[in-house]
């Protein structure tokens, strides 16, 4: 079931927010060390920003998982109010098209609801984890969904970080295809979450310290818990 974080919020804390939307592959092949490490590793995201007083108030999460589908487990909550027992059961297909569509729409009415109330906000961070190629879904999503992605980060409207867990061939192709403008997707070091997430949750703090609207600027070179593909 989704959480939903009042509006009422965005009034009493006009803070400019950054919204991260973590798309995760939750497939079968996800069941064991890869799905546990992965909620540590978001946990661990979550206990990071509760610390840090730049990235308390702005940062906003939700979290879309697929699998022979795509839900929203959870909407766009601030770390007080965020749910940290999250559990996951993998099992199915891997609908990766469908993931990132719902992910992209979840996005777009967040800054929908942050124009509506008058509140700024930072370029909007997607973080794509899976451990293989779409399976079972259509090509046709996949297809949308990168066009999607294209052409959002062109405008400087979405910062996209694609992670790779264990990928055979094929699935880097797809993959690299969510990785615009030439910078390679990102493969997972064994399993690795919780180095990336602590990475990631230190560039949150970076870009909720820059101007909002900006594009952030990340040190991809800095990053852990991962080597290119």
């Amino acid at each position: 079931m989704a959480l939903n974080i009042q509006a009422d919020d965005l009034v009493e804390n006009p803070t400019p927010r950054l919204p991260v939307c973590l798309c995760l592959d939750t497939s079968g092949s996800m069941l064991g060390d890869k799905i546990n490490e992965l909620l540590e590793g978001v946990k661990l995201f979550y206990d990071t920003i509760d610390e840090d007083d730049d990235t308390h108030d702005s940062v906003e999460v939700s979290i879309v998982a697929f699998n022979s589908g795509a839900n929203l487990i959870q909407d766009f909550t601030g770390i007080e109010a965020i749910d940290r027992d999250l559990t996951i059961e993998p099992s199915g297909l891997t609908f990766m098209g469908e993931g990132v569509n719902l992910a992209l729409d979840t996005l777009e009415k967040r800054k929908e609801l942050y124009s509506s109330k008058g509140v700024l906000y930072y370029q909007p961070w997607l973080v794509l984890i899976t451990d293989g190629k779409p399976e079972g879904g259509s090509e046709q999503e996949v297809d949308r969904a990168v066009s999607r992605v294209e052409a959002l980060v062109a405008k400087r409207k979405l910062t996209v970080f694609p992670i790779g867990v264990g990928l055979q061939p094929e699935g880097e192709k797809i993959l690299a295809r969510f990785s615009p403008l030439g910078r390679p997707p990102l493969r997972l070091k064994g399993l690795a979450f919780k180095e990336f997430f602590e990475w990631l949750s230190m560039s949150a703090s970076k870009a909720s310290q820059s101007m909002p609207g900006a594009e952030p600027s990340i040190d991809f070179g800095s990053i852990r818990g991962i080597e290119d593909l």
